[in-house]
């Protein structure tokens, strides 16, 4: 249907009351509703519930990304002051690995006035120092390379002084930011293992070991596969023609063993369940290689409607922003009239949204 291309129908009003700004005190007391997509049917539950959903025989698909403190904030000889995002490492150009401690990364830096190619910035009251080398091409997107001192041990002084890159509808202030220390726990999941995103994959902040564990116990398999979030999965989508939005790339993983339970597991008629939109695009990304199947790369799968699904069977998700390429692909997933209908009974009944928010099983 043409409508399904068009940006404008991925839209919905939300009050800023419903988008959660804090995790629940226990990760798990978060809301679920349950959506099936063969039946005109929803089911309000917590999240602790999942297991009676589940099936011995499944296999549940969890990301294992970890966030990266990588929010800081610089100063510059002027005194002005620059609000920093680091993205990620800049990556070898031949072999797409990262240059192994050469402190240079790209970038997003907010400042009150233009900043220039070669000025150096203060940051963190001088326990980093950085050097601009290579501004935007598109001025307005702010993204630039920085080379970063002392450069061996940048990630390390990430986690000591980085802050949570929190998305821009949680609002914390830089200066004595009494969440600093919750945020650092709980905008990450208690399967991250494997440091590189930007950005929480969301849906898997619900579960807590005891769950997994539970979930384990009743037959239910669990695997684990690697996306690292970065400006693909939230880059708003600003053509009218959803088809016209290009993906940038993020870097995913998956080890030959996790892929060949996910092989065995659609042999036997069991059902995949991926564990949020990131986990599900590494799923279909494998899956539309063909054999042999790379076990990691880089991908800019943009899912979309029409999509046919080729792996997962089901969808664990949180509530998404409109207009975004994560409520388009749930809608793909679900149908878009389904999935707005259902966003706006949330509304009714009191859902919270988005990163710290609810979360919706769709069967």
């Amino acid at each position: 249907m043409k409508c399904d291309r068009e940006l404008s129908f991925y839209d919905y009003p939300l009050p800023r009351e419903y988008v959660a700004q804090h995790p629940l005190p226990r990760r798990d007391a978060s809301r679920l509703m349950v959506l099936y997509r063969d039946l005109v049917k929803l089911e309000h539950r917590h999240f602790w519930d999942l297991p009676e959903y589940l099936r011995e025989g499944d296999l549940l698909v969890l990301n294992n990304s970890r966030v990266l403190p990588t929010r800081l904030v610089g100063k510059r000889s002027t005194g002005g002051r620059v609000k920093l995002l680091l993205i990620e490492e800049v990556r070898d150009p031949a072999s797409g690995e990262h240059a192994n401690g050469s402190g240079r990364w790209r970038v997003i830096l907010e400042a009150r006035a233009k900043l220039r190619e070669g000025e150096k910035l203060d940051i963190e009251e001088g326990i980093l120092h950085g050097h601009l080398i290579s501004s935007p091409p598109n001025a307005s997107s702010g993204k630039w390379v920085i080379q970063l001192e002392p450069r061996e041990n940048v990630r390390d002084i990430l986690e000591r002084v980085g802050r949570m890159p929190l998305p821009p509808y949680i609002k914390r202030p830089l200066e004595k930011d009494s969440y600093f220390l919750q945020d650092r726990e709980r905008y990450q999941s208690v399967v991250a293992t494997q440091p590189g995103s930007i950005a929480a994959p969301t849906a898997s902040l619900h579960f807590t070991t005891e769950l997994l564990q539970e979930i384990s116990q009743k037959g239910v398999e669990i695997i684990y596969v690697t996306l690292h979030v970065g400006l693909g999965t939230f880059l708003p989508i600003r053509s009218s023609d959803i088809t016209r939005h290009t993906m940038e790339k993020e870097y995913y993983s998956i080890d030959p063993e996790a892929l060949r339970r996910l092989k065995e597991t659609k042999r036997r008629g069991g059902r995949i369940i991926a564990v949020g939109s990131t986990s599900l695009r590494v799923l279909e990304t494998v899956a539309a290689q063909g054999e042999p199947a790379p076990y990691c790369g880089w991908t800019n799968l943009f899912i979309h409607p029409p999509y046919k699904f080729k792996m997962a069977d089901a969808l664990l998700t949180n509530f998404h922003l409109p207009r975004s390429t994560l409520l388009v692909l749930v809608s793909a997933f679900a149908g878009r009239e389904r999935m707005l209908q259902a966003y706006s009974i949330a509304k009714e009944e009191g859902y919270r949204f988005y990163s710290y928010g609810d979360a919706m099983l769709i069967l």
